[in-house]
């Protein structure tokens, strides 16, 4: 990943409510969400919905599907993992970081 794909994708998820689409876009998985059910969920108006989708689009983090009439978003994971990688990949001043950070948890170099 590049710096300004991470200062994009940093940059979109520092707005409330994209924190909160996106997240909840993590939890529903592989299977996604539709618009409607995201606004219902967050109780937010579409139209504003809808401008937030695609800012998370353009940074890379929502892949948008048609599926019939209906619209499915999903986090893309594959992005997401990118980011992380890029965030901590000098960890530990550049050693690999302790088993028990690879399974999860935080590391405390």
């Amino acid at each position: 990943m590049e710096s300004q794909d991470a200062i994009r994708s940093l940059a979109a998820l520092a707005h409330g409510l994209r924190l909160e689409v996106y997240r909840l876009l993590v939890v529903a998985g592989h299977a996604g969400m539709t618009p409607g059910a995201i606004a219902a969920r967050l109780e937010v108006p579409g139209a504003t919905l809808s401008f937030h989708l695609k800012e998370l689009m353009h940074a890379g983090l929502v892949l948008q599907q048609r599926d019939g009439r209906h619209l499915i978003y999903r986090a893309a994971f594959e992005h997401m993992n990118s980011l992380l990688g890029f965030l901590t990949a000098n960890c530990c001043q550049g050693d690999a970081c302790p088993e028990t950070t690879a399974a999860g948890g935080v590391c405390e170099c």
